[in-house]
C-alpha cells in the first residue's frame, strides 16, 4: 500500500462560466468546460465541454438546444 501523500494525482480543473445554472445530482467530470449562459439540466453526466448559450441535459449530457 502506498502513502497518499506518495501517490500520483492527475487533476484537470472543471472550468464554468458565467450565468450557469447547475441542476440537482449533476456529475461534471474532470477537465470539462462550460461555457456562458448555459443550463445543465438535473441529473445529467456531463462528460464533454458545453458551448456557450447551450441548454444541455441526458445521461452522457448533450446539446439539446442553442441560443
Amino acid at each position: 500500500m502506498i502513502a497518499p501523500d506518495q501517490q500520483n494525482f492527475i487533476s484537470k480543473p472543471i472550468i464554468i462560466g458565467n450565468n450557469v445554472w447547475i441542476g440537482a445530482n449533476v456529475f461534471i467530470a474532470k477537465g470539462v468546460n462550460i461555457g456562458d449562459n448555459c443550463v445543465i439540466g438535473a441529473g445529467s453526466i456531463v462528460t464533454k465541454n458545453i458551448s456557450s448559450n447551450s441548454i444541455c441535459m441526458g445521461v452522457s449530457a448533450s446539446i439539446k438546444k442553442r441560443f
